[in-house]
């Protein structure tokens, strides 16, 4: 008989969560792609594993005729669709209820709930990031992990909190195991954040990170080079005063360009104040 070794399940624990298996929700398997493939007695429920939720009977029994995760279309049409779905919201509600109908993205079966925005949709400034992370996910709100603590105690001190600014992301779904988006899980994406930046319409937009900065702006520099830039972000009906920094995430890793950072949080504070 094998003896229990805490080591080994450390890391099996470990490996589940890079994995993106974070939350056991039953003690039965569900295959959560699977189409549903029987038809069921009028007035008669089914199995307990079949039903549970998130399961493809339990999302076809609450949405008939909702398209399944096994069933997406092709990325030409899913990218027309969001385009479409994009540009007929009127408000910021508007775009979050689209979003959280909207079934073209892969991403949205695999993550635990929408990562819409945080913060104040009238504010002068905008901070934009990639995607979602663990605790964001958990939360449903951007930049609330480590990172986002960093990020707060950034804008505290041009004086800022999340009362006077926005915050979202490119993507707003997780990626599993935290893995950088797919281009195409992206470009699928793109049209929903343009259209929710055209509506909050800041005075300031800042990108996030690299990836961030390469969507938005259409810069492919490395970010130490363009951090601390001003550029211009068109959004179909005005200009809008951009710039790029790095990510919460990376100083974390790399504490000493914190005072690169600095520089540009201080560079938009006078911009604002201006």
């Amino acid at each position: 008989m094998t003896s229990f070794d805490p080591r080994k399940a450390r890391e099996l624990l470990d490996f589940y969560l890079d994995s993106g298996v974070e939350t056991l929700v039953g003690e039965t398997p569900v295959m959560r792609f699977a189409a549903a493939t029987m038809a069921l007695p009028a007035g008669k429920d089914p199995p307990r594993a079949m039903a549970a939720p998130g399961s493809s009977v339990d999302l076809a029994r609450a949405a008939p005729g909702a398209r399944q995760a096994n069933a997406l279309p092709a990325p030409e049409e899913a990218v027309m669709a969001a385009r479409e779905a994009a540009k007929s919201a009127a408000t910021l509600d508007e775009l979050r209820a689209i979003l959280d109908r909207f079934e073209g993205c892969g991403l949205k079966a695999t993550a635990t709930q929408l990562v819409f925005a945080d913060g104040n949709p009238s504010a002068r400034l905008m901070l934009v990031g990639e995607a979602p992370g663990r605790d964001e996910d958990i939360e449903g709100r951007p930049f609330v992990g480590r990172s986002g603590k960093l990020l707060d105690r950034m804008l505290a001190a041009i004086g800022l909190d999340r009362s006077s600014v926005y915050i979202a992301n490119v993507v707003p779904w997780r990626p599993p195991g935290n893995r950088e988006p797919s281009p195409h899980e992206t470009a699928i994406c793109l049209p929903f954040i343009r259209r929710q930046i055209e509506l909050c319409d800041p005075e300031i937009l800042v990108c996030l990170g690299k990836p961030s900065m390469q969507t938005l702006l259409e810069i492919n520099d490395p970010i130490s080079k363009a951090r601390g830039r001003w550029f211009s972000y068109h959004t179909g009906k005005r200009e809008i005063r951009a710039m790029a920094t790095f990510h919460p995430a990376f100083l974390l890793r790399s504490p000493l360009q914190k005072r690169l950072a600095w520089r540009d949080f201080l560079a938009i504070k006078k911009a604002l104040d201006g």
